[in-house]
């Protein structure tokens, strides 16, 4: 059996999973206030994920059909989001604690 992707691709990718997770570690020590660096450490996590998946998951090269299977997760990890966040969002203070 033969690779589908070359070793010297993973030996990139790790490289690049290495470069972002010491990037993480930097922006952290900066403290750039908590909306901007909860959206910073949320960018470069969703950059690791997805050299995870397109890579080591071999998703880059799959079919459509398992994209779609793929494609639906997201959506539904976005709806349960969606719902949590408006559930919470939307719950009034308990008074008396």
């Amino acid at each position: 059996m033969t690779d589908v992707v070359p070793r010297y691709i993973y030996y990139r990718v790790f490289a690049a999973l290495l470069i972002l997770t010491l990037l993480t570690w930097g922006v952290s020590r900066l403290h750039l206030g908590s909306p901007l660096g909860v959206i910073v450490a949320l960018t470069i996590g969703i950059a690791k994920a997805l050299l995870v998946v397109l890579f080591f998951m071999h998703m880059r090269y799959s079919s459509w059909l398992t994209w779609s299977f793929v494609g639906a997760g997201v959506a539904w990890l976005g709806h349960l989001l969606i719902l949590t966040m408006s559930d919470y969002l939307t719950r009034g203070t308990v008074s008396g604690w």
